[in-house]
């Protein structure tokens, strides 16, 4: 256990996890991870008397291509969330809360924290492992009424997703910019990962006539299957240190496409929603894409949300994600099935939006304390 910071900082602990439901995760990601725990200041305060004060517990769940440490890494001109935290009970907008920093991400760049058998079951790693290991290691309050998680971007869509779906382990959530109206959002990436991906075609192309009928014809490719390209592809970026930006983007499609239509027929155990060779958009793939879209699940779990303490929800109107039009169909739709929410909109964009937290962990504190 690694001690890094004390005092009116809090402490920041390091713990080593050995994880049963990653040990066999298909990407061959590590099964043994590192767990990153703040403690506030108030929770080593008469340890020796024997007090044994516990606290309530929030969950951060990071970003695509971040990790669970990263935010609690040093940053020039800001707080990391540890200061950020320490601050605001210093200053006396939230009590004192453990805060916890899963490591979830994997060789895709990272998942959206849900189970899938192209990446791994994650949201078990957290609600069937973590949770418990939390509450046995550090004194938490133990009991949903008590715990809460937030994140932003994907850390946002997994706290929202995990308040519909494990409303028994979460009693309150909070959302930034998390992935929503898929139909917006997402299909508008496609156009340049099919462009990159076909760098990876083989044959190689060739200036000449294009049988275009032929190759809407291929069976594979138009049932979402890989060719060999995205095989290619994937090989190609694990090989390297640092991506270009369209390498990112391309592995964010594809990270994606392996959490919401996971096949463990196809060659890398998912489909995609597009034709890799014509572009045309495969309407039976993204129906399953749809499935896991926040603004249709609403209705299904609307018993589930209502039992939620809390429902924070906010984004920047300047977006380059256009995540701001997806969070106001979430909000309304939560409106429409009498779902007590706070959604709110601020003038940025999708990135570096950590102050937001200055929101939204008070307000997870007053319905966890």
């Amino acid at each position: 256990m690694l001690k890094r910071a004390r005092g009116a900082a809090g402490r920041l602990v390091v713990l080593e996890h050995i994880s049963r439901v990653l040990r066999d995760n298909p990407l061959g990601d590590p099964y043994v991870r590192k767990l990153a725990v703040w403690l506030p200041p108030q929770y080593d305060e008469g340890r020796g008397r024997g007090l044994g004060r516990r606290f309530p517990t929030l969950f951060a769940l990071a970003g695509f291509t971040g990790s669970g440490l990263a935010l609690a890494n040093w940053k020039p001109f800001g707080e990391n969330v540890p200061e950020r935290a320490a601050r605001l009970v210093r200053e006396g907008k939230m009590g004192p809360a453990i805060l916890v920093f899963p490591d979830c991400f994997t060789a895709l760049g990272g998942n959206q924290y849900v189970n899938s058998p192209a990446i791994g079951r994650y949201a078990d790693y957290l609600v069937r492992e973590l949770v418990p290991f939390v509450d046995r290691e550090f004194r938490t309050l133990a009991s949903r009424e008590h715990r809460g998680c937030f994140g932003k971007s994907s850390g946002g869509y997994g706290a929202i997703l995990h308040g519909m779906k494990y409303p028994q382990v979460w009693g309150a959530i909070a959302c930034h910019s998390g992935d929503a109206y898929f139909d917006l959002v997402y299909r508008a990436d496609w156009p340049q990962a099919l462009d990159e991906l076909a760098k990876y075609r083989r044959p190689r192309r060739t200036p000449g006539r294009y049988d275009a009928a032929a190759a809407a014809r291929r069976r594979r490719l138009a049932e979402g299957m890989d060719d060999g390209r995205i095989r290619r592809f994937l090989a190609h970026v694990w090989r390297k240190e640092k991506l270009t930006r369209a390498e990112g983007h391309c592995l964010m499609s594809l990270a994606m496409a392996a959490t919401y239509d996971p096949d463990s027929r196809a060659p890398l155990r998912f489909r995609v929603p597009f034709h890799l060779e014509t572009g045309e958009l495969l309407r039976r793939r993204w129906r399953r894409w749809l499935r896991h879209d926040p603004i249709h699940l609403v209705a299904r779990y609307r018993e589930n949300l209502r039992s939620l303490r809390a429902i924070y929800l906010d984004c920047g109107w300047r977006d380059q994600y256009r995540i701001h039009y997806g969070m106001r169909i979430l909000s309304q739709r939560l409106a429409e099935a009498g779902i007590r929410h706070r959604y709110e909109e601020f003038d940025d964009d999708h990135s570096d939006i950590d102050y937001r937290m200055d929101v939204s962990l008070p307000l997870l504190y007053r319905a966890l304390r």
